[in-house]
């Protein structure tokens, strides 16, 4: 049997997502959830919902989360971390209040919470812990007794989470024609979010131009880009680029998209390209449909050759980083001295969110923070 591990003051962890709809009449409700508050007629979602609708209706989301629950599962069990895994969602059954109820039911009162972002950002991780503090202030209103939550801290950086990318990568570019694989770009991809929230990611020390949103991204590009030199031998020119922009067109998003970055490739004679979605952590709608349909058949019309490389998804070794980042946090909530595991000139990320920390345009309360109420 394994030793046991101590994830002690923690008694679970909730795996925290989007969600997705699962069925073609799930998905303007889920669209009405996610767009909640801000007006847009329901014809206006049922024409965003074709991306949907080309998939049956169905977002591999929820399912690519049920690979990753059984994943975690089977490596805290092989490694006796006795530690139930739980599960909710923002948008879509199983909701994040149904579930914290469920865990408040059953008696858990320190919570870890593993959202599916890897990076800082006001919808990558501010916006979960506002929907963390509705939830807990949803079950107080029902007299429950509530647990104390905390967010394990980005993992971007982690080897865990970067190795799996790294060999999507070598695979990629192994599969392109041997003439234009050498002479082949890395378009590393990530979801485009407005310019001002970029600028205010991150701890206020980092807001700025792109804030820690770009910097962490480029520093986990340049990390893949080495490793890939080191196992091919060949440096490879590589560009963050961006995707999924939604939104008004006069408000600034981060740019170039990938789609124009094509473009602008072909154009000045790269031979290939490899999409390197790093920004995600499984492969659900944004990369199905703007990658695999939307930039594979612009690369079509463009006569280049293009390779997506795979998302980490429920890979081994990212299941073997979340028990480590666990670890590591459990560690320090005892006060003992921890060595956070980290790639890149960035180092580990801060374990609580500190005060001016991607900010909302409009304040909210948030929990797991040093702003929490």
């Amino acid at each position: 049997m394994p030793d046991v591990l101590d994830a002690s003051p923690y008694d679970a962890l909730l795996l925290l997502s989007f969600g997705g709809p699962e069925g073609p009449d799930d998905v303007v409700p889920f669209l009405e959830n996610v767009t909640r508050g801000r007006g847009i007629p329901k014809e206006r979602l049922k024409e965003v919902g074709q991306h949907y609708f080309l998939f049956g209706g169905v977002s591999p989301i929820n399912d690519q989360n049920r690979a990753l629950l059984d994943a975690l599962r089977k490596d805290f069990a092989e490694h006796g971390l006795d530690l139930p895994v739980y599960w909710g969602n923002r948008n879509w059954a199983p909701y994040l209040t149904d579930t914290l109820r469920e865990m408040a039911g059953d008696g858990r009162r320190r919570i870890l919470v593993l959202a599916t972002s890897a990076y800082a950002s006001y919808s990558g991780c501010r916006q979960y812990r506002e929907n963390l503090a509705d939830a807990l202030a949803a079950l107080e209103s029902e007299g429950l007794e509530l647990p104390k939550i905390d967010k394990l801290r980005h993992y971007f950086n982690h080897p865990g989470f970067v190795e799996p990318m790294v060999d999507g990568v070598v695979r990629s570019l192994a599969e392109l024609p041997e003439e234009v694989r050498d002479g082949a770009h890395i378009a590393f991809c990530t979801h485009s979010i407005p310019t001002s929230a970029a600028d205010t990611s991150g701890p206020v020390e980092e807001h700025g131009d792109g804030g820690a949103y770009v910097r962490q991204h480029l520093d986990v590009a340049q990390v893949i880009a080495d490793a890939v030199r080191e196992r091919t031998g060949v440096d490879h020119p590589w560009q963050l680029v961006y995707q999924s922009r939604s939104g008004a067109p006069h408000i600034p998003w981060l740019e170039p998209d990938i789609c124009d970055h094509l473009e602008e490739r072909q154009g000045a004679g790269v031979p290939a390209v490899v999409m390197a979605p790093i920004g995600f952590v499984s492969d659900h709608m944004e990369v199905l449909y703007d990658l695999d349909t939307e930039a594979t058949a612009k690369a079509e019309e463009l006569g280049l050759p293009v390779r997506r490389s795979a998302t980490v998804g429920a890979d081994p070794r990212f299941a073997a980083a979340v028990r480590d980042l666990i670890l590591e946090r459990a560690g320090d909530e005892r006060g003992q001295e921890v060595a956070p595991c980290a790639l890149g000139a960035l180092g580990a990320s801060h374990n609580l969110c500190p005060v001016g920390c991607c900010p909302a345009r409009a304040p909210r309360p948030a929990a797991a923070g040093a702003d929490t109420p």
